[in-house]
């Protein structure tokens, strides 16, 4: 198993051990490791597993990225608005508070970057869904190319509980792939959708018992790192 070298985004950022990357046999393996707080991300875990889905699109000893969270309870559970964030450019003396496009700077520099570098990977993205992906985080899961899903994992669109527009790529993702109809529910009740219904509606590629998600998740990395390249 390699770790990355001092030139990767883990020599600059503070946020290592709580987003960890290892790599081996061409598979980077990206973990959420804050189970403690449901895998939520602050703003610098958010940015660092930005930068290593960018470090490993373009790193060619890399054939297939995973991306799971520690524990057995959660996958993600979106922003921790209760962590640290991004300081915000210093104002003019008099300047509003807030400005005009705040709010779209914010999501476009933070959450939107994460799910683009998802989206733009160069290498095939697999989530494995270990728990609960939730708000943000079930926007990674639809970012990702392909799915497994533990037995006891869940998918929650919770925006509309806090009275917030789905961001992160899950109004443009989510229709995409269950239909507007199905897509509207969804996002409008936040009922919680078991692993078994994720399938169904054709979110997850497979779901296996909890025990064998490793071994389902190695088993698909395998195929890929040993199919040709471009």
């Amino acid at each position: 198993m390699s770790n990355p070298s001092a030139a990767s985004p883990a020599a600059e950022n503070p946020a290592d051990d709580l987003v960890l990357y290892t790599s081996e046999a061409g598979v980077a393996t990206i973990t959420i490791n804050a189970p403690d707080q449901g895998n939520s991300l602050n703003a610098a875990m958010r940015d660092q597993l930005t930068d290593w889905f960018e470090w490993a699109s373009a790193d060619l000893a890399v054939r297939a990225v995973v991306l799971t969270g520690a524990g057995e309870r959660h996958f993600c559970t979106g922003a921790n608005l209760g962590g640290a964030q991004k300081p915000a450019p210093p104002r003019p003396e008099g300047a509003p508070e807030r400005a005009m496009g705040d709010a779209s700077r914010m999501i476009k520099r933070g959450w939107q970057r994460l799910v683009a570098s998802i989206l733009d990977c160069e290498k095939p993205v697999i989530a494995a869904v270990n728990g609960t992906a939730a708000g943000g985080g079930a926007h990674l899961v639809l970012a990702a190319d392909l799915v497994v899903m533990s037995d006891t994992a869940k998918l929650v669109e919770v925006f509309v509980k806090r009275g917030i527009l789905p961001d992160a790529g899950g109004a443009y993702l989510l229709p995409r792939i269950v239909g507007p109809q199905i897509a509207k529910e969804l996002m409008f009740l936040a009922d919680s959708v078991p692993a078994e219904r994720c399938a169904q509606l054709g979110i997850a590629n497979r779901v296996v018992p909890a025990a064998e998600l490793n071994e389902a998740v190695a088993a698909l990395t395998e195929r890929l790192v040993a199919s040709p390249t471009k």
